[in-house]
């Protein structure tokens, strides 16, 4: 068995990488893929949780992401002196999904005059520019995701294999469903780590990082991780 923290960098890794591809495939000149729309999107980011939760879940319970971890550790069911470690894991690991992905799709980065489209293929953006309805959307969708996944996980601490699925298709519809005003991050580590590679990487013509709008997908997810333990401990 793994140590926790290395699964959590290769499940992240594993989620980034499919989940950050599938975009890459849709959006990127001359791929295959081209123009596959949204439906060919959410079903390979629920496809890429299904094969990051289950690879790792019986090593690390497989977080993969920094709200599921604060959520878990304020219901007490994960210790909160392993949460640092574990969000430091989900970050490099998502940072080393996505140049997995640039590597991957190289040529079809350098073929694609859109920066909208490259920055799309690491970290999300808002449809309608507007930071508090942004920000109130990952929120929400955040708080409905873990929600779900602690009902789903009760009581146990992790994500346990058999989760897998149901999680997947948790995540399908949450990006079906709540996914168009941003992109549904939902996870602040799915979108710091490719940004940062985005941002580091040697994309030509990749354009502006946008770092103004960073922030909401991390803090959006984290107040929606509150949200849901409190909730959730509520009706217990």
């Amino acid at each position: 068995m793994m140590h926790p923290y290395l699964a959590e960098f290769i499940g992240t890794c594993f989620l980034i990488c499919l989940g950050n591809g599938v975009v890459a495939n849709v959006l990127l000149q001359h791929s295959k893929g081209k123009e596959g729309g949204w439906i060919v999107i959410a079903f390979g980011w629920a496809m890429a949780v299904f094969v990051g939760v289950y690879s790792v879940a019986a090593s690390s319970g497989a977080h993969l992401n920094p709200a599921v971890s604060i959520c878990l550790a304020i219901t007490g069911k994960f210790s909160w002196t392993l949460v640092p470690g574990y969000i430091a894991a989900q970050v490099a690991g998502a940072y080393a999904g996505a140049s997995l992905v640039w590597l991957i799709y190289n040529r079809h980065y350098a073929a694609t005059e859109n920066t909208g489209a490259k920055l799309a293929t690491f970290c999300t953006g808002p449809a309608i520019r507007s930071p508090f309805f942004n920000l109130l959307t990952e929120t929400l969708a955040t708080m409905v995701f873990l929600l779900a996944v602690l009902f789903i996980t009760a009581p146990k601490t992790g994500l346990g294999s058999l989760d897998a699925l149901p999680v997947a298709l948790l995540v399908l519809a949450i990006g079906l469903s709540l996914g168009g005003p941003t992109g549904y991050a939902i996870n602040p580590a799915r979108d710091l780590g490719p940004r940062m590679a985005h941002a580091t990487l040697p994309i030509p013509g990749k354009g502006t990082s946008d770092w103004g709008y960073a922030w909401i997908p991390v803090a959006g997810p984290v107040i929606g991780a509150i949200l849901a333990a409190l909730i959730f401990l509520s009706l217990q």
